[in-house]
């Protein structure tokens, strides 16, 4: 069992009229984004590698919105798990499939109010960011839209992704510091946060890397 929807799953959510899973031109009304996330760092020549561009922000900028995930991801604790849940806008109605959302034979998902893993960060991260970070609804996508970050350089509102032999990347949490984790782990529980994730006898054996979601580029 996966902990968010496949990209096929999130086509027949789409279908089905359920959420803003990934719809584009969608925006919500935001608070104005972090100061640092507009501000590029003034370090190093304009052009010289690793200089930052207007299209993509100092690694200050980057941090300051990670802790802002953090934050917004600490506040979802409590809020129930709903498989296909959460978009853009926070914690939505999810679905059942053929396999997910169910609980001892009962569909909960189409029930529910609430967020799956990869829901949760895209929303901690859309709503960080005012918009800049705008990651799909699908873990394995999230994983390829970030930059891979080593163990030793964790910052909060890193995503933290977890994979088995016979489920490749199934779920995502957002790091919260100090060796904790925030996320939805499945039907029947609530957003969460689990400590000292990387020595969890269920989560450590899965780990498979930690990424740092990045901005979308602008076209040309």
């Amino acid at each position: 069992m996966r902990c968010s929807p496949s990209g096929r799953s999130v086509g027949r959510r789409r279908l089905l009229g359920f959420g803003l899973v990934l719809g584009a031109g969608v925006m919500p009304a935001l608070g104005p984004a972090p100061a640092a996330a507009v501000t590029s760092s003034t370090t190093g020549a304009p052009g010289a590698p690793g200089a930052p561009t207007p299209d993509t922000p100092a690694p200050d900028a980057v941090a300051a919105w990670g802790r802002q995930a953090a934050t917004v991801a600490a506040a979802q604790i409590g809020i129930p798990y709903a498989w296909g849940g959460g978009d853009r806008l926070g914690a939505s109605i999810g679905f059942c499939d053929e396999e997910n959302g169910y609980l001892n034979g009962q569909c909960l998902g189409e029930n529910t109010v609430g967020f799956d893993c990869s829901g949760l960060a895209l929303f901690c991260w859309y709503r960080a960011s005012g918009g800049a970070v705008d990651l799909a609804h699908y873990t394995v996508a999230q994983y390829h839209r970030s930059a891979p970050v080593a163990t030793r350089d964790l910052l909060p509102g890193d995503l933290l992704f977890f994979s088995r032999r016979d489920a490749p990347l199934h779920h995502v949490g957002v790091y919260a510091g100090g060796g904790a984790m925030i996320h939805a782990e499945r039907t029947g529980t609530l957003v969460a946060r689990l400590s000292d994730v990387l020595e969890d006898p269920r989560w450590a054996p899965e780990f498979a890397g930690a990424r740092r979601p990045l901005p979308l580029a602008r076209p040309a």
